[in-house]
């Protein structure tokens, strides 16, 4: 998939806290519905990459958004069960580890974000996503957000709900798996994670044939 980096904002190097400016100033000028865009789980040996899509209502604006991991695991569960009530509209999407190996981590996060955002039930007039790539195929124009997920609390709450969708997919897989600890790591290289698959080998469908070290045939 085709990307675009020709709407980049590039922002300090911290940022702070993210706020709903961004989004005011574009409902300002006759945006009605802003949607934050962000993934999870780019980085891990294991898994899917999720992708979360959320327009907040203005009157409904959560306490405590900020980028994912910058929050406790409780706090990030809290937030998601609140963002789901309170937002106008949200959607989450995944690619498998075979999707991301027959293309690369890059296409598939940003299918993923493409797949979330489609599925609003709300259609999003412009999109602000967290990184420096904006998806092609999106409903709406966009602008990717360097730490976006720190500026942005419509980012930050799609990171929220990306994160915590991806610990649970990644829960659930440990109960299918239980000699991996996904569970605890959710995929990614830890010392015990690395030693597993070299123990037991690594699973066709869960685990990314085209990252390092599968890839360099080190296991």
């Amino acid at each position: 998939m085709a990307r675009s980096r020709s709407d980049s904002l590039l922002l300090p190097l911290d940022p702070g806290k993210p706020d709903f400016a961004t989004e005011r100033r574009l409902m300002r000028d006759g945006v009605p519905f802003v949607v934050g865009i962000d993934e999870a789980g780019r980085g891990p040996l294991a898994g899917p990459v999720v992708a979360a899509a959320v327009i907040l209502d203005p009157r409904k604006i959560p306490d405590g958004l900020d980028d994912s991991k910058r929050l406790t695991a409780r706090k990030r569960e809290e937030l998601f069960d609140i963002i789901l009530k309170t937002a106008l509209a949200s959607g989450i999407a995944s690619v498998a580890a075979p999707s991301i190996d027959a293309t690369d981590i890059l296409k598939a996060a940003l299918e993923a974000m493409r797949r979330a955002t489609c599925g609003l039930s709300i259609l999003p007039a412009h999109a602000l996503i967290d990184g420096r790539d904006v998806p092609r195929g999106l409903p709406c124009p966009g602008t990717a957000m360097i730490k976006g997920d720190q500026r942005s609390v419509s980012i930050a709450a799609a990171s929220i709900l990306a994160k915590v969708s991806r610990d649970r997919m990644m829960a659930q897989a440990g109960r299918h798996y239980p000699l991996y600890g996904l569970e605890t790591h959710a995929g990614y290289g830890t010392e015990f994670h690395r030693n597993a698959m070299e123990i037991h080998g690594p699973v066709v469908g869960l685990h990314r044939f085209s990252f390092a070290p599968l890839k360099n045939r080190e296991i």
